[in-house]
């Protein structure tokens, strides 16, 4: 995002001028002719940096007395101070008072900009490391090649060079928040903030406050979440969770792209995109009166769904393979391969707790393995709730015994053939594949075992 930077001088000429020239090198300049017209300017929005003639003709107050004042209230805002050819010590002495550096008109541009980017060279540093930690902290990506997952890729790719707000739904632990990451660094906007916003944590005493700012006698106390998102993307998170009367704000944030600080009675403008998320039917919500109708059209103008972990359990290998390869790296060991019974271990299993859960199980796992097998997570490795299913097969054994060799064999057959079945999500031809059966001679099968089964044309006959 552009640095905002805020020229003060009583010359339009020179406002005129050094705005040109700023903007001409990607910066996002605003002007002000006098010191209240300055303080009303930062108080609207901070910049990053403040460009200030030492005298101010006509003003109610001088330069100096502006960058002592602004110090005052500001003290991390860089200042560089203007001067003409008569006042140059004057513009030296503003150094003490907490100017960075000074610039003598006329000027040259090349001196202009090289001051102005040593100035705020520590505010794109922070800026930079922010952007940085929060893509790091947050790489993974929607990883999978599923045809689910495929259709929920190219859909956020396909919106992501358009404004457009984008809900995105499904269950907890599907990876909503990655999903509005993912869009926003697809997007113009991703060097800019990304912001979000969890309306499930918030105490709707304090939703308010975090959202907009606090604004005293039209002096700004704290920017709020919408101004730190300024030019980027506020993403929120459990939407239905925003209490009612802050949902009414945040429609007209919505319509009109600006909003009012608590406390005060300005339209602060800005420039966001909004990403929601849910994981409950805003229908409902809607019409059990927990959820503004008209809010719910503005924000679901493109609907996104992730589907749960037990709808694509062909996306669980590539999804264990991540993880094992990310925890592996943090121990500075290679990553470990995954044995074919763990791999069904893992797709057997109905993740409640869908992608977050199988992510900390393999976390679990290569946190609590012996050094010695961290080569190959094997089935036994993982934790009972991945493996119970089969522990309880294995307790069946005793029962079968007593059984005639016939009913022994339907049983344990029934059985492998269920949980192999849940793991290829019903996919038949997957399945007989993987048994080495033909599909046909499966079909049978599952008839003479009373196993029911249901068309599906996307992959195959699924059950």
């Amino acid at each position: 995002m552009a640095l905002d930077i805020l020229i003060v001088d009583d010359e339009k000429d020179i406002r005129d001028l050094v705005a040109g020239v700023l903007d001409d090198d990607g910066y996002q300049s605003r002007t002000a002719a006098t010191a209240d017209a300055a303080l009303a300017a930062v108080d609207e929005r901070l910049p990053s940096l403040i460009l200030l003639d030492v005298w101010l003709r006509g003003s109610s107050m001088d330069g100096i007395e502006l960058l002592q004042l602004l110090k005052q209230k500001h003290p991390k805002i860089p200042v560089i101070v203007f001067s003409g050819h008569g006042n140059i010590d004057t513009a030296v002495a503003a150094v003490p008072h907490g100017a960075v550096d000074f610039l003598e008109k006329p000027f040259q541009a090349e001196k202009l900009l090289h001051l102005v980017s040593k100035a705020t060279e520590t505010t794109r540093l922070r800026e930079e490391n922010e952007t940085l930690r929060a893509k790091i902290g947050h790489a993974e990506e929607l990883t999978g090649s599923s045809a689910a997952i495929n259709h929920v890729r190219a859909t956020l790719k396909k919106v992501a060079s358009t404004g457009s707000r984008v809900l995105i739904t499904g269950p907890a632990g599907v990876g909503k928040e990655v999903a509005a990451r993912l869009l926003h660094n697809w997007s113009p906007r991703a060097d800019a903030p990304f912001v979000s916003v969890s309306s499930a944590r918030l105490a709707s005493d304090r939703f308010e406050v975090e959202l907009f700012g606090i604004e005293e006698n039209g002096v700004l106390m704290s920017a709020g979440m919408l101004e730190r998102a300024n030019g980027g993307t506020i993403f929120l998170d459990e939407v239905a969770d925003m209490p009612l009367t802050t949902q009414s704000k945040i429609l007209r944030v919505l319509t009109d792209q600006s909003f009012t600080r608590v406390g005060g009675n300005r339209q602060i403008r800005i420039d966001v995109r909004f990403i929601s998320a849910t994981a409950r039917d805003l229908q409902v919500e809607i019409a059990e009166g927990r959820f503004r109708e008209d809010l719910f059209y503005r924000l679901n103008v493109v609907p996104v769904e992730i589907p749960p972990l037990s709808m694509r359990r062909e996306d669980i290998p590539d999804l264990a393979h991540y993880y094992a390869a990310r925890f592996t790296a943090d121990l500075r060991v290679a990553a470990p391969e995954i044995s074919g019974d763990a791999v069904a271990a893992l797709q057997a299993c109905e993740w409640p707790g869908n992608v977050r859960q199988l992510r900390n199980i393999i976390e679990r796992t290569i946190i609590l393995a012996p050094a010695d097998r961290l080569k190959q997570i094997d089935a036994d490795m993982l934790p009972a709730e991945v493996t119970n299913r089969y522990e309880s097969s294995e307790q069946n054994i005793t029962s079968l015994m007593a059984a005639p060799l016939r009913e022994a064999r339907e049983s344990f057959e029934r059985e492998y053939l269920q949980v192999h079945i849940k793991r290829f999500s019903g996919n038949i031809s997957k399945t007989a594949n993987y048994v080495g059966m033909a599909r046909s001679a499966l079909h049978r099968k599952l008839k003479l075992l009373g196993i029911s089964m249901r068309k599906n044309g996307d992959e195959g006959e699924n059950l």
